[in-house]
This record gives C-alpha cells, structure tokens and sequence, in this order.
C-alpha cells in the first residue's frame, strides 16, 4: 500500500501488509506461501529501489519467534526461531521475508537516495470485516462445530484493526529524518497490550450471535493429533476434495499454548498506545447485521453441509487407499 497526498517524502513510504498461508488450507499450499511471501517481498524491495521509494514498514508475525515454547511478555532481544524448527510454511517464509526486509534497510536507490525499513511483528488481527480468521470461526460456530475447548489458562494476544492502523502510520514517520531513522532496521511486536486466553477472547462472540459456549474439554494433545490427520488427509485427497481442514497444529499451539509479547519497544520509538484492547462488540454487530444470529432452520442446514463434507472426504480417502499395496 503506497500512501498518496502525502508531503514529497510520504510519498515514498510503502506498507507491505500481502502475505499467503496464515490460516486454514492456505497453510498447505507451499509453492503459493513461497511465491508469495518470499517472492513477493523481493520484489516489493526491488520494486522500492527501481521507484525511489525510500520508507518500507513490512507487515510481520508473532510466527518469526514463536513455534510452539512458552514466552511470557517476550520482547525483541529474543532471536529468530531458527528456520528448521519453524513448524509451518507461512511462519518459515515469514521469518525470511522479514530478515530480507530489515537487511535492505541502507541500501540506494537508483536515484542515490537510502531506504530505511523496519518491520511489525503482529498479533492476531481482529475487527469488523477481518476476512481469514473469524469468519471460518463463526461458519464453525453455526455448523456447531465450536463445541469442545482446552488449555483455557494459556493467554494470547490480539490486535485490533484500529491499533494496526496506528502503528503503520507511527512506523512510517519513525523512518523519517524528523524522527531520526529511529525504526530503521528494527522490528516491533505490536498488539493491544491485553494478553487473554483465546476462548475467552471469543466468547462474547459466540453468545452474542446466540450459541452457547463450548462445553466439551479435551487435552490439547487430542486436538493436535487430530489436526495431524487432518493435515495428512488433506494431503492425501486435496488435488480431488480439497476440503477446509477443521484445524491444523500450527492453529492448535497459537491458540492453546501462552505467548505473549510486550509492546514497550513500540511506545518509546514509535509512540505506539493501543486505543482499543480485547474489544470485539462491533465484529459481533457486524455479524449480527449480516444475518449470523441464530436461527435454528440455518443451524440445522449448516450441520447437514458440514456431515455431507465429512462424509464425502471419508470416500474419497477410502477410495485412495483402496488403491494402495497390501502389506503381508
């Protein structure tokens, strides 16, 4: 995204927020996640050179530390995951896109003039209209799908669109000679600065479209093990059904396992304050505007969609391994 009627050097930022793979059967894709994110962000640095673009605030992840451990209120001292314990291909790429961008920070242009970089690392993103987590989340809850929990004493954090918004633009002018370069070459976490566990963070969401909370409590290793078959099934028949998968491990430790990341680099350098923390009242208004208040002739056609889904993936696989050798 490049700003426009902006002073003349404004003019030459560019916020690079296109990524691929975050969530859901985009995870899977590895050729596209590759093409995307590391293919794209060279071009996007290439593309910064060429064009005299002198600012690039990357949009990053959480991802390019996390893969699983425990961090509580970890800060930017904390080293890359390294790329071989990364569990996903997104975070992989993600991880490879960032340190290209923070590496081109000083570079010329082609008409002699440096680009400064720096890079947001986010949490999870959240508000009306966020189109790759909360609507699989409410398709699930109406399907009835959102029923069982675990490790409801773990916290995350999450962001809200407003305080993105916010630290793109602070990012932005923290690349500039009136602010010194101070963002040059750095990376910030960025969230609303309210850690929460995740089902508590969606609960008022399902109760307010008017389902009940979940009530089924499963040990997180159940839910991997079963996102691990579900990731292998998908793998197996995606090229003839390639069906939404329930969950994948990647989803299953960043909303079961504690991660939580401090903000305080963001406020001294950049001035960054979140305006709104944990506040999901109008992604639930804008859901309920949009006709996903319960009515129980939907729920009731959601279930059967979801059971002809499932049954329609168990034939395929069968037919699959039906084509596979005999071990005597």
């Amino acid at each position: 995204m490049v700003k426009h009627g902006l002073s003349t050097e404004a003019k030459k930022t560019l916020e690079y927020m296109a990524s691929y793979g975050m969530s859901g059967r985009e995870q899977l894709n590895r050729r596209r996640i590759e093409a995307v994110n590391v293919g794209g962000t060279e071009n996007v640095i290439q593309a910064c050179k060429t064009n005299d673009v002198t600012r690039l605030v990357y949009t990053s992840t959480y991802n390019v530390i996390f893969g699983g451990q425990t961090i509580n209120d970890g800060d930017e001292s904390l080293p890359y995951l390294p790329l071989n314990k990364q569990p996903d291909h997104y975070s992989r790429t993600k991880s490879i896109a960032e340190q290209k961008v923070l590496k081109a920070d000083g570079r010329k242009t082609d008409s002699g003039n440096t680009l400064h970089t720096c890079a947001l690392r986010l949490a999870a993103v959240y508000g009306p209209g966020e189109q790759r987590h909360i609507p699989r989340i409410v398709d699930y809850i109406e399907k009835g799908l959102f029923s069982i929990i675990y490790e409801t004493d773990t916290l995350q954090d999450f962001l809200h669109v407003e305080n993105l918004a916010q630290a793109h633009e602070l990012a932005g002018k923290a690349l500039t000679k009136d602010k010194s370069y101070v963002a040059a070459g750095q990376a910030y976490f960025v969230s609303d600065d309210a850690p929460i566990n995740t089902f508590s963070f969606f609960g008022p969401l399902i109760t307010g479209l008017g389902y009940p909370m979940p009530s089924i409590r499963l040990p997180i290793s159940v839910i991997y093990f079963v996102a691990f078959l579900t990731e292998w099934l998908h793998y197996l028949i995606s090229y003839v059904y390639n069906f939404q998968p329930l969950l994948t491990r990647t989803e299953v430790y960043k909303t079961g396992v504690t991660h939580t990341f401090s903000i305080k680099k963001a406020g001294e350098q950049l001035g960054y304050r979140p305006t709104i923390q944990n506040d999901i009242s109008k992604v639930i208004q804008h859901y309920i505007n949009t006709g996903h208040k319960k009515h129980t002739e939907k729920e009731a056609s959601s279930i059967v969609h979801w059971i002809v889904n499932i049954i329609i993936g168990a034939l395929i696989a069968m037919l699959i391994m039906s084509f596979l050798p005999i071990v005597k």
